[in-house]
This record gives C-alpha cells, sequence and structure tokens, in this order.
C-alpha cells in the first residue's frame, strides 16, 4: 500500500501536516511528488538496489523522498545530521549512496559532502545552493507518468556509533510491487494496534531514526494523517494533541518524565481526551513512570519492543501490563529464546541474551559480514540478538533487565544499571540521570549515579545523600550508587535514547 491508492479516493486528505506551522500535505500531492520524484531517479540510471541519502531536519518533503525510494527499489539512508563531519561521509561512502537529498541542516553537515566518492548528485531543498540541483526544480520538471512495475523499496538505516563506527543495517528487499501487500510495519501497526485511514498521529521524534520514518510511512501507507513536530516539547506536544485532535502518538520515556514534570496547571490545561493510544518504544519504561502517565492519560499506554534490525517484536497493551507490570508483552514477530553466552537456552524468569527466531535471516550489516555473524546464535543462524538481556515468565512475557553491554560485576555479583535509573526517575531534583559502573580496585566495578538536575537545584553533598536514599526505598542496598557526580547534561539522542557509552567513557578513558 502506498499514496498512489489514497489520492485516488481521498486525495484531499493531509498525508503530512507540520505541527508547528500548520502546512499540509495532500496525499494528491505527495503521490505526485514522490512519483516525479521517483522518475527522476530512474532517469539518472538508478536502479533496484541503489541507494539514496537524506540529511534533513523535520521538514514535510522527507516523505517525498521516502516514497520516491520506495516506489523505484531502491534503499534510502536517512542520516542524522547532528553526527561528526566525518562520520557522515564515513555514512555516505560505506552506504554507497549515489545521490544525497540536503534540507535545512548545519553547515558541518552540508560540509561532509565535499568529495564523498560515488556521490553522483546533490539535491537542496533549497532552491540556491551553489552546486546543488533544486528539488523543487527537478521534481516540477520531471514526467508524472506511472511505470508498468514499480519495484518496492526499503530502507538502510545507521546506528548512533558511539562504540566504533556506525553500522548500515539492510533489510532484504522485498520481490513485490509498492502496491503490493505484505509490509512488515504495516502488518504490525495496522494489525496489532489497528492503524487505519482514521488515525492521526502525533511524531514528536526526529525522522532520521527509525520508528518515527517507519511509523508516520506506515500511517500513510494506511491513508491516515502523520503530524509531525519541529522538535520535541513538553507543551507543545499537549498543544498539538489538543488542536489536531490526535488518537495516536509515539513517545520515548523520556518524554513521559519531562510532561510529568510540568506544573499541574500546565497538564491540566489541554484536553488530550481525544488520544486512544499512546505508543511508546526505544527504551525501558520505569513502572512508577508509567503508572502515572496511565493516572493522567486513562488506559491508553502501549509498548512495544524492538529495534532497528526489526528481527523481532514484542507488544503489550496496558491492561495486560497492569497484570505484568515492567513487561514489554509478548512476541507479535518472531520468536523469543532466552540464552546464556554460550548459547544454552535458559528456563523461565531466568536472565540471558534475547534472541528472536525468524525463518530466515532478517538482515544484515553493510558491508560488515563479521558483525552480522556476532548477532546469529552459535548454532541457529536465524536466531539473532542485538545485546539486550532479560527473561520471560511462564507465559511468555518478556522482561527486560538491561544491554550487556553496560552490565556492572562488583564483587562478582551482576548489577543492571537500568533498574537503578528507573528507581531516580521521578527523584524531584533529578531532571535526567544514568547509572554507570567505575573502576574500583577491591570490587572491580562500583555503582556511579551521573546526575544533571532540575532547574532551582544546586549540587551538594546533601543533595547526594538524599538520591542515594532515594534509591535505597527502591533497590536492594548492594545495588545502591556508591557515589553521585553532578553534571550540566547528559548525551542522550534526539528520540530520548541514552547514549551510556560516552558516559562511561568519561570513567574508563582507555
Amino acid at each position: 500500500m502506498y499514496p498512489a491508492i489514497h489520492a485516488s479516493v481521498t486525495p484531499d486528505k493531509p498525508a503530512v501536516l507540520m505541527a508547528a506551522t500548520g502546512q499540509q500535505v495532500s496525499y494528491a500531492e505527495l503521490e505526485d511528488r514522490s512519483l516525479r520524484l521517483a522518475n527522476w531517479l530512474r532517469s539518472i540510471g538508478l536502479r533496484r538496489g541503489d541507494v539514496i541519502a537524506l540529511i534533513a531536519d523535520n521538514d514535510a518533503r522527507v516523505f517525498d523522498i521516502y516514497w520516491a525510494a520506495q516506489r523505484t527499489g531502491l534503499y534510502l539512508t536517512a542520516v542524522n545530521y547532528r553526527l561528526r563531519a566525518d562520520e557522515i561521509q564515513y555514512i555516505l561512502e560505506n552506504s554507497g549512496a549515489r545521490v544525497a537529498f540536503v534540507g535545512d541542516v548545519s553547515q558541518e553537515a552540508i560540509d561532509a559532502l565535499t568529495g564523498v566518492t560515488g556521490l553522483g548528485h546533490q539535491v537542496a531543498f533549497a532552491s540556491d545552493w551553489p552546486g546543488y540541483l533544486s528539488l523543487e526544480a527537478l521534481i516540477a520538471g520531471a514526467s508524472n507518468e506511472r511505470p508498468a512495475h514499480e519495484p518496492r523499496g526499503g530502507d538502510m538505516l545507521y546506528s548512533s556509533g558511539t562504540t566504533g563506527r556506525p553500522k548500515g543495517v539492510r533489510q532484504q528487499l522485498p520481490e513485490r510491487a509498492v502496491s503490493e501487500p505484505g509490509d512488515t510495519m504495516v502488518a504490525m501497526f495496522g494489525g496489532v494496534f489497528g492503524f487505519s485511514s482514521d488515525t492521526v498521529y502525533l511524531s514528536p521524534a526526529p525522522l532520521y531514526h527509525a520508528a518515527p520514518l517507519r511509523t508516520c510511512a506506515t500511517v500513510q501507507a494506511l491513508g491516515g494523517t502523520a503530524i509531525i513536530m519541529d522538535r520535541f516539547d513538553p507543551e507543545a506536544a499537549l498543544e498539538a494533541i489538543e488542536r489536531w485532535k490526535v488518537n495516536v502518538a509515539q513517545w520515548v520515556p523520556t518524554m513521559f518524565v519531562r510532561m510529568l514534570k510540568l506544573p499541574d496547571p500546565i497538564r491540566k490545561r489541554y484536553d488530550v481526551s481525544s488520544l486512544k493510544m499512546a505508543i511508546h518504544a526505544a527504551a525501558p519504561c520505569p513502572v512508577e513512570v508509567k503508572r502515572a502517565m496511565m493516572d493522567w492519560w486513562g488506559p491508553v499506554l502501549h509498548e512495544y519492543y524492538s529495534c532497528t534490525e526489526l528481527n523481532g517484536m514484542t507488544v503489550v497493551g496496558p491492561e495486560e501490563w497492569m497484570k505484568k507490570p515492567g513487561s514489554v508483552g509478548r512476541a507479535v514477530l518472531g520468536k523469543i529464546h532466552i540464552c546464556d553466552d554460550e548459547g544454552n537456552e535458559l528456563e523461565a524468569a531466568r536472565d540471558g541474551v534475547v534472541y528472536f527466531e525468524r525463518e530466515t535471516l532478517p538482515f544484515e550489516y553493510h558491508g560488515d559480514p563479521d558483525k552480522t555473524r556476532s548477532t546469529q546464535h552459535p548454532a541457529h543462524p536465524t536466531w539473532t540478538a542485538v545485546g539486550d538481556i532479560g527473561h520471560v515468565d511462564e507465559e511468555g512475557y518478556l522482561f527486560l533487565t538491561d544491554r550487556k553491554a553496560f552490565m556492572i560485576i562488583s564483587g562478582g555479583v551482576n548489577i543492571y544499571p537500568q533498574e537503578v535509573e528507573n528507581a531516580l526517575a521521578l527523584h524531584p531534583a533529578i531532571a535526567d540521570v544514568a547509572v554507570v559502573g567505575v573502576p574500583d580496585t577491591e570490587m572491580g566495578e562500583q555503582v556511579k549515579a551521573v546526575v544533571m538536575l532540575a532547574e532551582g537545584h544546586e549540587p551538594s553533598v546533601k543533595l547526594a545523600e538524599a538520591i542515594v536514599e532515594f534509591a535505597g526505598s527502591r533497590v536492594a542496598a548492594y545495588k545502591l550508587p556508591r557515589s553521585v557526580d553532578f553534571v550540566d547534561t547528559l548525551p542522550r539522542t534526539p528520540t530520548g535514547k541514552l547514549l551510556k557509552g560516552e558516559v562511561r567513557k568519561r570513567y574508563w578513558p582507555a
């Protein structure tokens, strides 16, 4: 399913709406623009399996490019324009991008395109950049004749690259036309979450990330309206829900925390009763935070667990979660296996590496077969894991513990930082927190809380002691931070993922 279907039935319906400006792009416009752009891409010689890159902020024209790739059999690589110039250059060259589409981004990101090997064309959203083609001009000049065959494309998105180089997650291109059914995201969100042409979906996160880009495109594939925020702001998000009568939105837990910490009069100012489903993912949500959100919004919170690799997915609804607090649900894509470090399956309730079993290997890391193999189970190559630790209960509900890479081993005992972070999330003095293991000559590692304070609070020994005491009412004594460091900011991606590897580097310089 793709915009052409809806353009023929509801041509004037908004496919995209920009929350800050009210700009709307109808299905007829999206169909015409993406078709013309697809024809231009064919005219310059691009064929199925080739790659185009997108370096842009949240802009409605992102979806012209997305759907042009999808209806031409191309891979789209959306690049985080906040990366360093050398990282952007690496992604462009590693992906083999033939064309780069560039929006309103920093000069550093623009400069990163200089001298990239294999990049044949650079297309600017603006019309007057020297050396760039104009997106509007080439769309206006391209043919609007639909070809007989439009092979389905895909995406190849890159990790944030916090450890080593960014890695490209390359999905297998389907052997079907863009108009034929079979898309995994459409099946998941249309089936499990009930997305349809009635969906009015709010997306507060950057479109260069997997979940926002793919979910907005899924809404368009099903004929709904995707409302895009320029960036997340807690009050602006509430205002957008009320103004546009949003019925579905997707969040990450840090966004919940920021909304919960709004002053009470602001929280009560906006009518959010239109919201029938608040989906959250990307990171485990502290139980206290989720309960507080459901006390505010009602039983509308639905959670899924997946990753850019899309090797599997679990889902849990609000009623299920109330019976299984802390769970991320049961598998709806792939079968879960919990294994020890040697690959032996573990019984229920025991923590281990989370694998998903699929019929075939669902992805590969572009140009890195060793990295791809590292995700595969030693005896079952179609079981893959991306580094998460967790367990399942007797009913098959998955509970995530933490990322394997961030586990703290103190005196031979395993401590999972996520549990301690969850315990501290709603402390009134804490705006953000990371818990990491730091060197300890006796114990090997000790637990440290790295805290960004909320406005109106100042660092002090007394406050550090109060923070540890607060955690002590929620977690076992051996898991408590032995020290607290106060910092001005913590590194997070724009979608809210904590870059814990960057925090750890401060304490493990080697």
